[in-house]
């Protein structure tokens, strides 16, 4: 069991590496990574030219309540495109790391872009 687990392991890192070759945040254009969970859905705005997270949201940061995981995925991306206006960041390289582009993931880049966020 464990060495499934293990193998499982190496797989997911080799599609986050696979990913972080062709996707790349500078100061002009930060990237956004978005990391899900079960029960939650994190996304930050990095700058990986200094290494630094220059915004982050969360479904922590929203009232989410009795609300299904699409929508609240939406309303953190919307909440992070606000908290990037007010940064002056306006384009962003989309990073979803090892998750396909779809549900929750899709539902908070749908919510980003809404928002104002150009990707």
């Amino acid at each position: 069991m464990k060495r499934q687990s293990l193998k499982k392991q190496a797989k997911r890192e080799r599609r986050i590496a696979r990913i972080k070759t062709r996707v790349r945040g500078t100061s002009s254009r930060p990237r956004l990574a978005v990391a899900r969970t079960l029960k939650h859905i994190y996304a930050q705005i990095i700058d990986d030219a200094s290494g630094k997270t220059l915004v982050a949201a969360s479904d922590k940061d929203v009232k989410a309540k009795g609300k299904k995981p699409i929508a609240v995925a939406t309303e953190v991306g919307t909440a992070l495109a606000e908290r990037a206006k007010a940064k002056k960041i306006a384009a962003v390289v989309f990073d979803r790391r090892d998750r396909k582009y779809h549900g929750r993931v899709k539902a908070l880049a749908d919510g980003a872009r809404a928002g104002g966020l150009t990707f």
